[in-house]
C-alpha cells in the first residue's frame, strides 16, 4: 500500500567512519527513516564492509530503524549476530541464499523485518513465490560492492514489474532501491512504484545533506 511520504535510509558506508556517531546524527536530523548498512564479505561482492560490532556501536547512537543489508555468502550463519547487535530489519540477497523460503522465516523468528534483494540482472519475476512472506524487498540499481556507482536505467522497468507484483500479492510490502539514487533520478524512482530510497554518496558527500534529504523526503507516489 502506498506509505504518505518517501522513506529515507542513509546508507553509512559512505558516511566518515571516524565521526559516526556525528553522521548518525546529521541523518536523523534530516529526517532519515532507516540507516542503512551495508555488510560485504568479499566473497559474494568484491569488498569487505563491517560486522554486527559497528551495528552493535551504531544501536547505542541511535533508535532510528537500522536496516541491515547483507551482502554475504550464507548469510544464515548471521543473521542471528546481526539481530542481536540491533538490526531491526534484515535483507539478504536471493543469489546468495538456496533456501530462501527458511531464511526469511529464520529472520522473523528472531523478531526483524525480513527482505530479499536481487541484483540487475536477476528478474524481478524470480520472487512471486516468496513475495507474500516479504517486508520488503530491495532492488539493486547498480551492482553491489561499492558505493558511487551510477543508477542502472533498466532498473525503473523492474520497480514497475515489482510494483505490479506486489499490488497483487503483498501490498503492504516496502519496496526500496540502492544504488546511483540521487536528486536528479529520485523522483523517476518514486514514480515508479519505489516506497524507500538508499542514498550513501548522494546524502553524506551533498554540500547540505539536510536540504538533499528534504527534496528526496518530499516525493511521493
Amino acid at each position: 500500500m502506498p506509505v504518505p511520504s518517501t522513506l529515507l535510509a542513509p546508507s553509512i558506508l559512505s558516511a566518515d567512519f571516524t565521526r559516526l556517531k556525528q553522521s548518525i546524527e546529521i541523518a536523523e536530523k534530516a529526517g532519515a527513516d532507516w540507516i542503512h548498512c551495508d555488510v560485504m564479505d568479499g566473497v559474494f561482492v568484491p569488498n569487505i564492509t563491517f560486522g554486527p560490532f559497528i551495528i552493535q556501536a551504531i544501536a547505542a547512537c541511535t533508535t532510528t530503524t537500522i536496516d541491515t543489508h547483507l551482502m554475504i555468502t550464507d548469510p544464515d550463519r548471521f543473521i542471528e549476530d546481526f539481530v542481536k547487535a540491533g538490526s531491526h530489519q534484515i535483507t539478504v540477497h536471493q543469489e546468495a541464499c538456496p533456501h530462501l523460503h527458511r531464511t526469511v522465516q529464520f529472520i522473523k523468528s528472531l523478531g526483524a523485518k525480513a527482505g530479499v534483494s536481487i541484483n540487475p540482472a536477476t528478474p524481478v519475476s524470480t520472487l512471486e513465490s516468496i513475495l507474500p512472506d516479504l517486508d520488503l524487498v530491495l532492488l539493486m540499481s547498480v551492482n553491489p560492492g561499492f558505493g558511487g556507482q551510477k543508477f542502472i536505467p533498466s532498473s525503473i522497468g523492474k520497480i514497475r514489474t515489482l510494483h505490479e507484483m506486489r499490488m497483487k500479492l503483498n501490498p503492504g510490502m516496502v519496496i526500496a532501491i540502492d544504488g546511483g539514487i540521487t536528486e536528479e533520478n529520485a523522483e523517476e524512482v518514486v514514480l515508479a512504484g519505489a516506497d524507500a530510497l538508499i542514498a550513501g554518496t548522494a546524502f553524506f558527500k551533498a554540500a547540505n545533506p539536510l536540504q538533499t534529504a528534504t527534496k528526496i523526503k518530499a516525493l511521493t507516489r
